[in-house]
Formats: structure tokens, sequence, C-alpha cells
């Protein structure tokens, strides 16, 4: 070997353990750095190695000894270098990619493949080793091993069919043909991890998902459909309680609205109307929530129109279950009773409650009450669907047994919501007389018009589906509707 030549040899080694102190010292935490720094010591490397005339894909019979050894040192660690210079073009691609946690397991088998294929080349290129007759006599020893493993492979090569089919990604929500369905929050080469709704941890095989029929509820995105079967005794028009039924879902602010909500007649008989109702929801975790909210509706708004829940089929029934006879609507005491802070008066004290308000019916679009009003009536509706405004935009919406005003009626202070209606409506109107005599008589109904008026603004704080506003804290609301009654400090 001539003076350059032993020279550049040098060069070659010092060039290569230099770059690997750089390639850990800059570590994982910046791939782009560390693969510049890989290439600017390769192409340093493979440009001495050219100058030296040593052809790192040529096998020279190696000497350990002497100068001769610098030559296998150099050609390992140019070897090495490419290694680790394609590992980190790899591993860019997945970081640009957008899929870092997604295509772990693509990025493990590569790297696998590149050392595995660096190692054998090392081998075959430096030390000479015939690696046809080695991959021959190690074949006996794969198939054994592929026996032994016959599972665990299983589950690799179905994780890699996941992963290049892309069926689902991390943060996905996914449902299995066995009706298994969570959260995807990691995958790995043998298993996929699922938290459930319950927030518990399944942890599933892949080749035991790769088996199964996967719907993604996340894709396109988690705003998906569900259906609430509804069986009504037939006793108005299917078109009539077809109608009712999407007043009660039009009245649900857990579901989404666009696109509208849609109900369908499924069947009729003798016993029952059948009706099945289609809703959407902003994601799985709304499922409980809007499903509860629309259940509430439907009782609501059948018992606002007269209407009667079938019994399930195969129940006796009754003749009178079955006539054809609407039920009466409901009085005024019974939506009263259903208010919680009037269900602890007496039914005479809300007969004689219910005696002085009066009847009010709007059509569709009527303006109820305008933002910064100071209401003097309790308004509740009856029938129909109102909806509150905030600068132009629906904040919330109310149905049958809800009320409005009760801010201005019973602490004097305005509004900060439009009130319209959003189909025709029918409200009961009981105005600050109707509740002095009340106030008088029973004192403690100041403290159940705090509790509900407070519960309602807390509703309001965390963001619920606001159906009306507060009045401030709890001193101040007592302070408030005992100056509005005029009843006296206990």
């Amino acid at each position: 070997m001539s003076e350059h030549a032993f020279h550049l040899m040098i060069l070659i080694n010092v060039l290569g353990v230099l770059g690997i102190v750089v390639w850990h010292l800059q570590g994982r935490s910046r791939p782009t750095q560390r693969l510049v720094a890989q290439i600017i010591f390769f192409i340093a490397m493979t440009t001495s190695l050219i100058l030296a005339q040593v052809m790192p894909f040529r096998f020279d019979a190696p000497h350990l000894e002497g100068s001769a050894a610098l030559v296998v040192t150099a050609k390992i660690l140019w070897w090495t270098h490419l290694s680790w210079a394609t590992i980190g073009f790899v591993r860019l691609y997945i970081v640009l990619d957008g899929r870092p946690k997604q295509a772990r397991l693509i990025q493990d088998l590569l790297v696998a493949v590149v050392y595995l294929g660096v190692v054998l080349s090392v081998m075959a290129f430096v030390f000479g080793v015939p690696i046809g007759t080695l991959l021959a006599t190690s074949g006996i020893f794969a198939i054994i091993l592929g026996l032994a493993l016959q599972n665990t492979l299983g589950d690799l090569f179905s994780g890699i069919a996941l992963t290049l089919g892309r069926p689902y990604t991390i943060g996905d929500w996914i449902l299995l043909s066995d009706a298994t369905e969570g959260r995807v929050v990691a995958s790995n080469w043998r298993s996929t991890y699922l938290l459930t709704g319950a927030h518990n941890l399944v942890v599933l095989p892949n080749s035991v998902l790769a088996k199964q029929s996967i719907t993604n509820i996340s894709k396109p995105d988690e705003n998906h459909q569900i259906m609430l079967g509804v069986r009504v005794v037939p006793t108005r028009p299917p078109k009539f309680i077809l109608n009712v039924m999407l007043d009660a879902l039009n009245s649900c602010n857990s579901i989404v609205h666009d696109p509208a909500p849609s109900v369908s007649l499924a069947n009729i008989d003798a016993a029952a109307i059948n009706l099945e109702l289609y809703f959407r929801v902003t994601s799985p975790a709304e499922r409980g929530l809007a499903r509860n909210e629309v259940i509430d509706l439907v009782y609501r708004h059948c018992l606002a129109n007269g209407l009667v829940l079938a019994k399930p089929p195969g129940s006796q029934t009754t003749l009178q279950e079955t006539t054809s006879t609407p039920m009466p609507l409901p009085s005024v005491e019974t939506l009263l009773e259903t208010i919680p802070m009037f269900s602890e008066l007496t039914a005479e004290e809300r007969s004689r409650l219910a005696a002085s308000g009066t009847t009010r019916r709007l059509a569709t679009g009527e303006k109820i009450l305008d933002d910064g009003q100071v209401s003097s009536r309790l308004l509740i509706i009856s029938v129909g669907i109102v909806i509150l405004r905030k600068n132009g935009v629906d904040v919330a919406r109310l149905a049958p047994g809800d009320y409005l005003g009760e801010k201005g009626l019973f602490t004097g202070n305005p509004e900060i919501y439009e009130a319209t209606t959003l189909t025709p409506a029918k409200l009961y109107e009981l105005d600050k007389e109707a509740f002095e005599q009340l106030v008088a008589e029973r004192p403690t109904l100041v403290d159940d018009l705090v509790t509900s008026l407070s519960n309602r603004g807390t509703q309001q704080d965390s963001e619920a589906p606001p159906t009306t506003t507060s009045g401030g804290s709890g001193i101040h609301l007592i302070q408030a509707i005992r100056s509005r009654f005029g009843a006296r400090h206990v």
C-alpha cells in the first residue's frame, strides 16, 4: 500500500469513528440534523475510498495485520455509515409523511432489513464468507423457527398488512364485527391497543384483528348517525306523529342539525306505529348524552301532543290503549309539576298558580324575548320549539316543559339571549302577581328559586346547552328575589 493510500485509510477510519461519535451526540430528537451529518461523513468516506482505489463492493483477501487492517476497518465503517444514512432517510420520510406512530411497525421492519443487509454485505465483501452456502444451510433452521413462531409470525405479517392497508390510524375510533369498539391508542409488530368507552385497554393480536370486519367511525370524521326506534299508539294520523318526532329531534341540543335529523315510518298495525329516528352526533363520546336527551324529548313531545307510547310487541294491550281517541293535552298544573322549582308546591298551590296564567299561541319565527329585555312574565313552553340566539348564533333549543324569562321576572335583570319560535308554539304565561302571594305564604320558595336559577347558571358556565341564565351568586339572588317580591328577610 502506498503512503498516500495509507494516509487515506487513516483518514477514513478517523472519519468513521468521528461520525459515530457525532451520530450518538445528536440523538434521536433531531433526525434531520443527524441525517445531514451522516450524509456528509458518508460522502467524505466514499470519496476517500475512491481516491485510495478501494472498492467496498469488492472482496479482497483481508489481512488483519499492519496497514491492511486499516482497509478492513475502513470498509466496515463505510458499510455502517451507509446503513445509518439509509435508516435516516427512512425515518425522515416517515416524519415528513406525518405518521411517525402509525408507521412504527414498517419503520422497525425496514431498519431490520437494512441492518441484515449490511451484516451480510460485510460478511461477503469484507471477510469473503459464502453467503449462498450460509443461507442454504440456515434454511432448515428457518423452517424449524417458523413453525415454532407460527402465531407470532402471523401477528407480524397481519400487522404489516394492516399498516399497509391503513384501515385505521392512531387516534381513530373503530368498531369490530364482534362488537368490540374503542379508540386506537397504540400499535406494534404484534398487537393493537384499543381504549374502550368504559376506559378499559383491550389488547388485540394483529392476526385476530385482521380477520374481523373493521368499521372506522373516525373516517371521514367522527360525525356519525344513530338510529332510535319508537312505538306510538295510533291515536293520531301517522303524519302528525311523524311531525311530533321531528319536533323532538329538532329541539335536541346534543345532536348535529346539519345535516338535519330525520324520521322514517317503519310499519303500522292495530297496536302501534313504529318509527325510526335518525340523528347524528359529533363523536362516539356524545352518543349516550344524545340518546338520553332524545328519549327525554320524545316523551315530553308525546305528552305535549296527547300521544301515548305503545307497549313492546307481544305485550297484552287493552281496548282503551288501542283506541283511536287522542289523549288529552297536559294541563298547566302538569307542566308546573315537571319544573323543579315548582315540584314541591301542593296541588292546591299549583292549581292557584295555573289559574292566574294565560295561554299564548305563536307562529313560526315569532320573537318572544329580545336580548337585553327585562321579562315580566315566566313563559312555559307547552307545545313547539323555541330557539335561543346570541349575536345571531344559535345557542340552545327549548322543548315542551322548558321555560324562559325567569331572570327578569324573579331578579329584574335583563335577558342575554334572543328567543324566537322555531315551530308553531303554545306558551303559558305567569306574571309577577301570580307569585307574590306564594312567596309571602311560602318563604322557602325563595330558596327553591335560588337553587333552580343557580343550577341553570352552572350549566351555562360549564358550556352545557344553556336553557336560561342565572342572576349571580346565591346571596345576591336571594336579595334580588326578596326585593323584587317585597318579601321580608328571615
